[in-house]
């Protein structure tokens, strides 16, 4: 016979009894007011064009783009982080839309700032991928590789024209070397000290990037290893950490989210400024995907998802749930 002694007399179990219990004691709270909504505006359709490998999200029109931008900011999300998809003869080997002050992000982003003003932090992807007949995020050099220097001198001129357009925040996401000074330098010589740049610092050479390529329209042709971060590496983070914020970053991320828990975690503990983590396509579609097959709970799982990214230390995740996930946090 057991022995009332033998009992625990400490039962963690006890603040675990009731949903009320739990949301009282909880480390970690989800808030609209986290989340960044990724979109895509595509140049030249009449209907937002659905991406067949990321259910639930679209290449937006100009006017669905509006719409949505609208959506985010009665929902409570903070931001919305713009790619712009020109029309495919448009694109060049030097990424001339990007640069151009009538390309369609450009246009797309005077469009939301206009709807939205200030209400919603407009932001834009600076970077060349989507722009370049290549694919690649920089200029190439005559032996194919990317040419890093020149580089910096197109993302010069893109942050300028961005800036120009409305944004409130550039994301240079190219991983050149030295991108951030570039840039920095480039949005105070046109005496926009007020466009703030949240640096991808951390971008891993991932293969969660799959969907993402349809939704820009890539063509890409070979691979980003020789810029973006080898997987193994963890060290090399918080290096590009140390670079990025001595160059001027005012916030910086972490892409992707739920593989480098790791990472995030130890770039949050090394900084005094706001972290961001991407939750890109591939964790997106994943969840999607293993739902609609029933094998999930798609809530569950997409707040499971997004619980564990904030606890590792991210204060604002960029994520295609945003509007959906700060809708039902906000009832």
């Amino acid at each position: 016979m057991t022995t009332y002694g033998s009992f625990p007399g400490t039962r963690p179990r006890r603040l675990r009894t009731t949903p009320v219990m739990r949301r009282m004691v909880a480390e970690t709270r989800l808030h609209p007011a986290d989340f960044i909504l990724p979109a895509f505006v595509r140049e030249g359709v009449r209907e937002p064009v659905p991406i067949s490998s990321m259910p639930g999200v679209v290449q937006h029109t100009r006017d669905s783009l509006k719409k949505a931008a609208l959506e985010a900011v009665e929902a409570g999300v903070s931001g919305i982080m713009l790619f712009g998809v020109p029309e495919e003869g448009k694109k060049d080997a030097y990424g001339t839309p990007g640069t151009d002050p009538d390309g369609i992000l450009q246009v797309a982003l005077r469009d939301v700032r206009a709807e939205v003003g200030d209400d919603l932090l407009v932001m834009s992807d600076l970077c060349l991928d989507e722009t370049t007949d290549h694919g690649h995020c920089g200029v190439l050099d005559e032996h194919g590789r990317v040419d890093n220097d020149a580089t910096l001198e197109r993302y010069a001129e893109m942050a300028q024209v961005q800036a120009d357009a409305g944004a409130h925040v550039v994301g240079p996401s190219g991983m050149m070397d030295g991108q951030i000074g570039v840039v920095r330098d480039a949005l105070d010589q046109i005496g926009r000290e007020d466009v703030a740049i949240l640096a991808y610092t951390v971008k891993y050479a991932s293969a969660f990037y799959g969907p993402f390529r349809e939704a820009v329209g890539s063509s890409l042709r070979g691979d980003r290893r020789t810029y973006q971060q080898d997987p193994a590496n963890a060290r090399e983070s918080l290096r590009e950490l140390a670079l990025d914020l001595e160059e001027g970053a005012d916030m910086v991320m972490v892409k992707p989210a739920g593989p480098y828990l790791d990472i995030l975690a130890r770039v949050a503990d090394a900084v005094d400024v706001p972290v961001v983590a991407y939750q890109i396509s591939g964790e997106y579609s994943m969840i999607e995907a293993a739902a609609e097959k029933g094998w999930i709970d798609r809530d569950r799982a997409i707040f499971e998802a997004l619980t564990g990214i904030k606890r590792a230390g991210a204060r604002t995740i960029l994520t295609y749930w945003a509007t959906e996930a700060a809708r039902k946090l906000g009832r």
